[in-house]
Parts: C-alpha cells; sequence; structure tokens
C-alpha cells in the first residue's frame, strides 16, 4: 500500500494519544493507494486487544469503487506491550476480510524511541509482511 506522510504521521499520532490502550482505524483508498485513515474508538478500551464497531468497518467494506467511493484497503491498530507483528487474535479477526492489510503501529516504551510500523496480508492464518510505501 501506498500512504502519504502526514496520513502515516495521523495514524501515528493516533496510537500514542491512546497509549497505553491499544489504538483502532480503518484506512480507506483506490488503486494500492490510502487516501484517508478514520479512527475509531477501541470498545475494548484495552491494552491487549481493540474491538471495533462493527457498522463502521461495513460501511467502508462495501464501498463501491466504480460509484467513486474508496474502499477499505487496511485495518490498523497498535501493539503497547509487544512488536508490530500480528497476534492470534488479529489472525483470528483477519479470517473475515481477506485481501485487506494490517498495518500496526509498535509505540515505544521509552520516550525518545520512535514508532515502528509495519504492514501485513493475512490470509489462511499465513501471515506475510507487505511493503509499506510511504510517499
Amino acid at each position: 500500500m501506498r500512504i502519504d506522510r502526514a496520513l502515516l504521521d495521523e495514524i501515528v499520532a493516533h496510537a500514542i494519544r491512546d497509549a497505553p490502550n491499544e489504538c483502532c482505524g480503518l484506512i480507506v483508498g483506490r488503486d494500492g493507494s490510502a487516501t484517508a485513515a478514520h479512527a475509531l474508538e477501541n470498545l475494548a478500551a484495552s491494552p491487549f486487544r481493540f474491538d471495533i464497531d462493527g457498522r463502521e468497518l461495513i460501511k467502508f467494506a462495501f464501498a463501491d469503487e466504480e460509484e467513486g467511493e474508496d474502499a477499505l484497503v487496511a485495518i490498523y491498530h497498535s501493539h503497547t506491550r509487544s512488536e508490530p507483528y500480528p497476534s492470534q487474535t488479529d489472525v483470528n479477526f483477519a479470517a473475515g476480510w481477506p485481501g485487506v492489510e494490517w498495518l500496526i503501529v509498535g509505540v515505544p516504551k521509552a520516550e525518545d524511541a520512535e514508532p515502528e510500523v509495519r504492514s501485513y496480508l493475512i490470509e489462511d492464518g499465513v501471515i506475510r509482511e507487505v511493503e509499506l510505501e510511504v510517499v
């Protein structure tokens, strides 16, 4: 996925703002490029997992690109206690969303450390890191 630096910075800021709980949100776009991020409330309010309002997810999942609507390209969330690598909970959630990338922001424990951002495709339980092209 291609993503503008300002948009990625917005996602990272959301992750830092919501720490120590995980943040979550959706990234929409077209033709492999992100066009907007939609920060959502983590209904679980937990440092260990996130829960998204299903209505928000469905609204973007069924967008029609041919009608000029941006479609869901990624689900993002943060890891505040582990590396930005999909957990088993992430793998289980991803089973319902094939072809959607999982962008994970690793929120550092040290204040002077930089957040680490990685993106993955999770299909049939297989985790594959994919390139995140920041433009």
